[in-house]
């Protein structure tokens, strides 16, 4: 006997915070498949219509309680500036909304911890914007972490750098630890399966913004149970020279008692050479084919949230509680940065 088709109804998708990256979750969204692009939010009314059109997106509107009222939609991005996840998470879950929020999960330990709260009593699921767990390489490099095919990990360093161009138009909004700093402390932190036990960390200011260019942060990862010692350095550098060629110098060394491992994606297997510049092109997070975003570890990330709605799944790749410890420790390494004090870091968050 065959099995009978199941036709699942197609999730109305909105974009709450339509600039550059809410943009990117658009052309991402109208290319899976159940889904469709239902509506997007910008309070930039320009930028909104400029990004609309492009799109060819009709329903758009400047103010997100007009997305969250109207029934019709399923689930939300929130692309917005990261100190106004919290309101619109918190109205958004309790609008019964799936809600996928991108990183950082908010700007303090206690909105990440009510978001946390509230997500466990709304009708929506919930999922944090964790990318860099869906990057096959280091997925790939965690099974081998604990399959133990390196031995005990002893050391962990993990680079994430921008040239100046791209980090001077962030360090106003955004440090580099928590920028992007977070993603490598989540990932060190999946792959031993363990939290910190304290943190020193020193930033540099190269540049007249808000926030320094460069953050370097030590945590000391060792396991007292089983009596073995571990560090891991993160390195967030926004003033790499102009000309660097690659899209995000993103790198990690990890050294074991039994091996290493070696993960590279700064250079992306696509070089482009002119007269004027050298520049590696982006094939692997969202990369854009003329007008469409078919493939990419973004469309992987989105494509499992749509997965775990369709089939009432749980969100299991990043939780809420990993969001949330992840921004939990990496606020305290910008604590260490300020005071410039090693920080002890509570057994349990």
């Amino acid at each position: 006997m065959k099995r009978a088709n199941v036709i699942m109804q197609p999730l109305n998708w909105s974009i709450i915070g339509l600039g550059r990256f809410g943009k990117i979750h658009a052309e991402t969204v109208r290319e899976i498949t159940g889904v469709h692009l239902h509506s997007a939010c910008s309070r930039n009314a320009q930028t909104l219509k400029s990004h609309a059109s492009d799109l060819q997106l009709t329903n758009t509107t400047t103010d997100y309680q007009d997305i969250l009222a109207d029934r019709t939609v399923d689930v939300v991005s929130i692309v917005t500036h990261w100190k106004d996840h919290f309101q619109i998470a918190i109205a958004a879950l309790q609008a019964g909304k799936h809600v996928l929020l991108e990183k950082p999960m908010a700007a303090t330990l206690e909105q990440c911890l009510q978001i946390q709260e509230c997500s466990q009593h709304s009708d929506g699921k919930f999922m944090v914007g964790h990318i860099c767990r869906f990057d096959p390489r280091y997925a790939l490099a965690r099974e081998s972490i604990m399959s133990g095919d390196i031995g005990t990990i002893c050391s962990i360093h993990a680079r994430r750098n921008l040239p100046t161009v791209a980090g001077n138009i962030r360090l106003d909004k955004i440090s580099p630890l928590i920028g992007d700093g977070i993603h490598d402390l989540d990932l060190v932190m999946w792959m031993l399966g363990r939290r910190p036990l304290s943190v020193m960390a020193k930033n540099v200011r190269v540049h007249d913004f808000k926030y320094a260019d460069i953050s370097w942060a030590m945590f000391d990862f060792s396991d007292p149970a089983a009596d073995h010692e571990t560090i891991a350095v993160i390195e967030t550098n926004w003033a790499l020279p102009q000309n660097t060629p690659t899209v995000i110098d993103a790198q990690m060394e990890i050294v074991g008692t039994a091996g290493q491992i070696s993960i590279n994606c700064g250079e992306t297997g696509l070089k482009v050479q002119t007269l004027k510049e050298t520049k590696y092109k982006d094939t692997m997070y969202w990369p854009q084919v003329t007008d469409q975003r078919q493939t990419g570890i973004l469309k992987a990330e989105l494509e499992y949230f749509a997965k775990c709605i369709h089939h009432d799944l749980p969100i299991n790749i990043i939780t809420a509680k990993e969001a949330q410890q992840a921004m939990e420790i990496v606020l305290l390494a910008e604590e260490s940065a300020q005071c410039g004090q090693l920080l002890p870091i509570s057994p349990s968050g």
